[in-house]
């Protein structure tokens, strides 16, 4: 299906929604210096978000009184795995990610290394052939790659923390494309409000023993006012309204053209956190961000058509 024109209002909606989802590593990043911990940051995010996401579906389920709400019980396993590897495990790494190694390097690793995963997984699945130009891509992409961990040495000894935070984050495109892969059939079941509702409620419910673990769950009494603006900006900003600008304009244009926005999340944290948090940027890391881009470039660029 060709994609249809983007209008300016839902253009807007884009760019709000790249916002959003970009700022959203340097938000962690003050949650983190307010002292919270990257489990307690993901549990009371997805905590409230659950609240959130509930209040959203009765508003729905009340101005449509057909509208579904349960799913499938032979659905819930699969919904459970979405949860734990579209949110526990992977806001787990993110925000270790971003502790160790900062806010840039995360949102170049995460949101930029998934597509190209996403590429090959699914031509796997599918039994398809890679192209030569997505071969290419693979290629740079992993150059880049290892130009942003190292930065251009071979010698990590210097930098062990960024490096060990490099790896953690290196586990997160693995989970998203497991999340995407499993959860595209789903999402063609039921309205993907709903599945991306449900996963957020068994992901934050999922994330409490790890949180009871550490001894955090406590900190909710106790979080400053920035903390409490960091998580309920994560929680509305980036859960609840990020997802649902994303289907309302997937749905009038497609998802390809919704999903080339994405491209420009990293460049919106980079920009962010050098302002606002002080994170130095390398010449190595535009370098091998810059490979990365091109790399996702070349492996997803007609990749349907």
């Amino acid at each position: 299906m060709a994609a249809k024109p983007i209008s300016p209002f839902n253009a807007f909606l884009m760019l709000c929604l790249i916002t959003f989802w970009g700022s959203s590593f340097v938000v962690v990043k003050v949650a983190l210096r307010e002292g919270l911990t990257p489990i307690a940051i993901a549990t009371f995010r997805f905590l409230t978000a659950s609240g959130l996401f509930l209040i959203a579906l009765a508003l729905s389920k009340k101005r449509k009184e057909d509208y579904l709400l349960l799913v499938n019980r032979r659905d819930v396993p699969t919904l459970l795995f979405l949860g734990l590897t579209g949110v526990t495990f992977f806001f787990i790494m993110q925000y270790m990610g971003i502790q160790l190694a900062g806010a840039s390097i995360a949102s170049i690793l995460v949101c930029l290394l998934a597509p190209i995963l996403i590429s090959i997984l699914s031509a796997r699945i599918l039994k398809e052939h890679l192209r030569k130009k997505q071969i290419l891509g693979i290629g740079i992409a992993a150059v880049g790659t290892f130009t942003v961990i190292t930065g251009g040495t071979l010698g990590i000894q210097g930098n062990m923390e960024f490096f060990k935070g490099s790896l953690v984050l290196l586990s997160t495109p693995f989970l998203w494309t497991a999340y995407t892969i499993v959860g595209k059939k789903i999402m063609q079941k039921y309205s993907p409000f709903l599945v991306v509702a449900y996963v957020s409620i068994f992901g934050g419910i999922c994330l409490v023993p790890f949180s009871l673990a550490e001894n955090s769950l406590h900190e909710i009494l106790t979080m400053n006012l920035n903390a409490w603006a960091a998580i309920v900006f994560l929680a509305f900003a980036c859960s609840l309204l990020g997802y649902y600008i994303w289907f309302y304009v997937a749905k009038q244009v497609g998802a390809a053209v919704t999903s080339s926005f994405l491209f420009a999340e990293p460049l919106v944290t980079v920009l962010l956190a050098t302002t606002f948090v002080g994170e130095k940027i390398t010449l190595f890391i535009l370098t091998g961000g810059l490979l990365i881009f091109i790399g996702v470039y070349l492996v997803t660029k007609n990749k349907d058509g």
